[in-house]
């Protein structure tokens, strides 16, 4: 478990990098089919080998690219129910996530990115294919302390166990944004290998459960989406990279 404590002043600007897990490369079949629309038909996908962050990125993460790159602060930063330092960083914008990428890449030399929609499921998935959930299907309601948790915020991140590959809250906490532009019909004509979305469209693709809805954990298979310049307050990332 990750020791929380209060986030502080902005402060040395080196980047922390993200604990990194290994998708290793295979088939798995996305979608599902007692899901919503948008997650219909299941299909086929095989997904190279790659790496994903154990945890959603932090505030104490985010903080070195603020104070490094001037980035502006979260509408939440100062907020004492969002802003622990080992809280996930919430209210960044799609934009404010794919920079942070581009920044982490730069200071560290790896291609640091937000994962796509295929990645993100089949990480969330653990290898457990069609599973609802990354523990199996029985209900968030039999998870420990669920009745307690999300009061009035996100949690900080890696309380509770990970998934089979080692992620912790891939399906809780906030909302994560994915590289993809959202096509609610895209499954329809996706590619069998690596897909990346479409290449344009409104609105980013986002995956995971959010702290403030009634029901806090989603299935592995569920989307979202919103504009890419929203901010909102149950939306943060996690990012991905290549082997």
């Amino acid at each position: 478990m990750i020791a929380t404590q209060s986030r502080t002043r902005l402060g040395a600007r080196v980047p922390i990098e993200p604990r990194l897990v290994t998708i290793p490369e295979d088939w798995f079949r996305m979608g599902s089919d007692s899901g919503q629309d948008c997650e219909r038909p299941v299909h086929r996908v095989w997904i190279d080998g790659f790496l994903l962050a154990a945890t959603q990125v932090t505030n104490a993460e985010y903080e070195k690219f603020v104070g490094a790159a001037g980035a502006q602060l979260p509408p939440s930063w100062n907020d004492p129910d969002f802003n622990l330092q080992q809280q996930p960083v919430t209210g960044v914008s799609w934009f404010d996530a794919d920079r942070y990428c581009q920044w982490l890449a730069a200071q560290t030399g790896r291609d640091y990115r937000l994962p796509s929609e295929a990645e993100w499921e089949r990480g969330a998935r653990g290898g457990l294919d069609q599973n609802n959930f990354p523990w199996g299907n029985e209900p968030p309601q039999s998870l420990p302390d669920y009745a307690a948790r999300w009061q009035r915020g996100p949690e900080p991140v890696a309380r509770y166990s990970p998934n089979a590959f080692g992620l912790f809250n891939v399906c809780d906490n906030v909302h994560e944004w994915c590289s993809d532009w959202y096509d609610p019909n895209y499954y329809a004509v996706s590619p069998e290998r690596n897909p990346r979305g479409p290449d344009h469209g409104q609105r980013k693709a986002s995956r995971g459960g959010s702290w403030r809805h009634h029901v806090k954990v989603s299935r592995c298979s569920a989307r979202s989406s919103i504009p890419p310049e929203f901010q909102y307050a149950d939306y943060g990332f996690r990012v991905a990279c290549g082997e």
